[in-house]
């Protein structure tokens, strides 16, 4: 069995873990990680020190009614993605142990065509002169 990180659990809930295929467990967000436990195979986990998460990005729709998944961001090893019953909770819960300004939303569709298009325009310009 695996040793938690944390000695105080805030929220425990269900979730799905979007490592490579999804994966159903539970999320445990607590005073020093953020962890998810697999609910068929002990051997598959993740713990994410507070100290190890850079951004918590929420992919938020409809004026904040629906979050759909939201990833935790690390300093080192990459980006773990989420979703959960309850993301609002989970989300508040992140949100007494990582600063306001590290929880940040997803770009939109159109946000994002409109970079592409940017820099699409900007290499055409450089290219021309």
């Amino acid at each position: 069995m695996v040793q938690s990180l944390n000695t105080k659990v805030d929220l425990t809930i269900d979730a799905t873990s979007y490592l490579g295929i999804g994966e159903y467990g539970k999320i445990m967000v607590g005073d020093k990680a953020f962890e998810f436990y697999n609910d068929r195979d002990i051997n598959k986990f993740i713990q994410i020190p507070w100290e190890e998460v850079d951004f918590v990005v929420a992919s938020v729709y409809l004026k904040g009614k629906w979050i759909p998944r939201y990833a935790i961001q690390t300093k080192k090893n990459g980006i773990y993605s989420f979703s959960s019953k309850q993301p609002k909770k989970v989300l508040r819960a992140i949100g007494n142990y990582v600063p306001a300004d590290h929880l940040v939303r997803s770009l939109t569709f159109f946000q994002v065509v409109k970079r592409g298009l940017k820099g699409w325009k900007t290499k055409l310009t450089k290219k021309n002169q």
